[in-house]
């Protein structure tokens, strides 16, 4: 049976979280060719049903479930469940295609973007696929053909990342403070350190000893492995802000050969997976709220070339954080891995 035919059991894992339930919408929009479909998740939410394609499917408890006929595991549900599950998975037989960070720095799996590095889900000895950071992976739809063309050697980036990044319990909290301060009264933080509604975090993940935090250097690492250069420099800082969904990016890049705005506008026209947003005129640029939130594309504006550097570019990036930058590269890759990638 040739896999234009074929169905497949898809296994998601994390299939109550926010990742996770824009993973199922997508499955069915992309009309992924399932068979069976196991919705898993912790042994609190076990029992619960969960709507696709119309039919009510149980969800099961991870702890106890057997992996042994599962084709396709997509994992959204944490590092540590990533490293406990992910290996048995991979060992019953299955691809595993995980959005933590618990294997994105291994040598022995791939870090994939589908536009960018297609061909890296190949070779994946462990049976896993990694899914880079949300932010790396916006950036880097949009930075990937200009570097192919141009040669980039260093990257500026500041991220300003919706509270979705940080899970339903992040996005609870910018709502029940937004009411509290409109509502005049006091807030107290748990989610995160300070307020965040009316607010901005220079701070997103732990603090490292080089002073910059994991989620920045994520962006370090990631970028090198990705592109498979390690010449790249990046100079990043992430600053979590109050929007609920869709990441920003003000990126400057310094490349090896000039690259003209006009030229860059139109290597990114007709780029896979970017839309160029680029008028220079009020609300001529994408935002996360009219663009991004609830879109599949990478939104690219303000490109303009740098007035301080010869050979600098600066551009303007956002996406929805949840659907490309975690769920929709999730199924791309499960797609790849169907048909032979």
């Amino acid at each position: 049976m040739s896999n234009e035919t074929r169905r497949f059991h898809v296994a998601v894992v994390g299939a109550t979280g926010a990742v996770g339930e824009t993973l199922l919408s997508i499955l069915a929009e992309r009309k992924f060719p399932i068979a069976t479909l196991s919705l898993l998740a912790s042994e609190r939410s076990a029992g619960g049903e969960v709507e696709y394609e119309g039919a009510k499917i149980v969800i099961q408890d991870l702890a106890t479930f057997d992996p042994a006929g599962v084709d396709i595991a997509l994992f959204s549900a944490g590092g540590s469940v990533s490293k406990e599950y992910g290996p048995k998975f991979a060992a019953a037989g299955a691809v595993v295609i995980d959005n933590s960070s618990a294997f994105r720095y291994d040598d022995d799996v791939p870090l994939v973007v589908s536009e960018v590095n297609p061909q890296a889900a190949r070779n994946r000895p462990r049976g896993i696929i990694a899914n880079p950071n949300c932010s790396t992976m916006q950036m880097l739809v949009a930075l990937a053909p200009l570097h192919r063309a141009y040669g980039i050697e260093r990257i500026n980036v500041c991220t300003y990342q919706s509270v979705s990044g940080g899970g339903r319990s992040a996005m609870e909290e910018l709502g029940k403070q937004t009411g509290q301060l409109l509502s005049f009264q006091q807030i107290d933080p748990q989610r995160f350190p300070v307020q965040i509604a009316f607010n901005l975090i220079p701070h997103i993940d732990d603090f490292l000893d080089n002073g910059f935090t994991k989620e920045e250097m994520k962006l370090v690492w990631e970028t090198r492995k990705i592109l498979g250069d390690d010449s790249i420099m990046v100079n990043p800082t992430a600053v979590r802000v109050p929007v609920f969904y869709g990441h920003s990016e003000a990126v400057a890049i310094e490349t090896k050969k000039k690259v003209t705005a006009e030229a860059a506008r139109e290597l990114l026209a007709r780029s896979p997976g970017v839309e160029v947003v680029d008028e220079r005129k009020a609300g001529g640029y994408p935002t996360p709220v009219t663009h991004a939130s609830g879109t599949d594309a990478v939104y690219v504006g303000r490109i303009r070339e740098d007035i301080s550097h010869p050979r600098g570019l600066n551009l303007w990036i956002v996406s929805d954080n949840i659907r490309k930058g975690a769920a929709l590269n999730a199924v791309q890759l499960a797609e790849l891995v169907i048909n032979g990638g």
